[in-house]
């Protein structure tokens, strides 16, 4: 079975869905804050268990899936017939479309490594010589909104296969047109 423009639209949809439920939840399950204990010149943090790193790293594992799968298929040979990038990049919409879809799959991941690596350090880290230390969490917020870009940039990746799917079509209408052309200069050349 031949991979088509559909089943790619698929991968890329769900892809970024998990990515966006997967951070979405990180977001909720996420402590406001650990509990302090107190001791000699230390804070001990005990933190609840939670789920957040886990969720967070496979939603940029997620997210950097549906990335990959929409950049290579802009670029797949549907039905054995290749497009040159050249052509693809002709059209001012299709350029603009992929660098958005590059650029929030960028800000997507920072959005949501950045809390998790940060939640990551206060869970590993539980001792502090500071008596005034709170026992903080990540940022509230920042896995959230990572989820909303990772979506977005799905959709972004979803609009460029349209749009690259509308300029293979005029490459192949154009290289038909010129072939149909050449076909009939030689037709009248020969009956000449």
């Amino acid at each position: 079975m031949a991979v088509t423009m559909k089943h790619m639209a698929l991968a890329i949809t769900a892809l970024g869905v998990i990515s966006f439920l997967l951070g979405v939840v990180a977001e909720n399950k996420k402590p406001a804050a650990g509990t302090a204990i107190t001791g000699k010149g230390v804070v001990i943090c005990k933190y609840p268990s939670d789920p957040t790193v886990a969720l967070g790293f496979l939603s940029v594992g997620f997210l950097l899936a549906a990335s990959v799968v929409g950049y290579l298929s802009l670029f797949y040979p549907y039905k054995g017939k290749r497009v040159p990038n050249s052509a693809l990049f002709q059209s001012t919409s299709f350029t603009i479309f992929f660098n958005v879809a590059v650029f929030t799959a960028g800000l997507a991941a920072a959005l949501i490594l950045w809390p998790t690596i940060q939640e990551h350090s206060h869970l590993s880290r539980t001792v502090h010589h500071d008596p005034d230390y709170q026992c903080p969490t990540a940022k509230t917020g920042l896995l959230g909104g990572g989820a909303f870009v990772s979506l977005d940039s799905a959709l972004f990746w979803l609009v460029a296969l349209m749009l690259a799917d509308n300029a293979r079509e005029d490459f192949f209408d154009e290289t038909e047109k010129d072939v149909k052309g050449e076909l009939n200069s030689e037709v009248l050349e020969g009956s000449a």
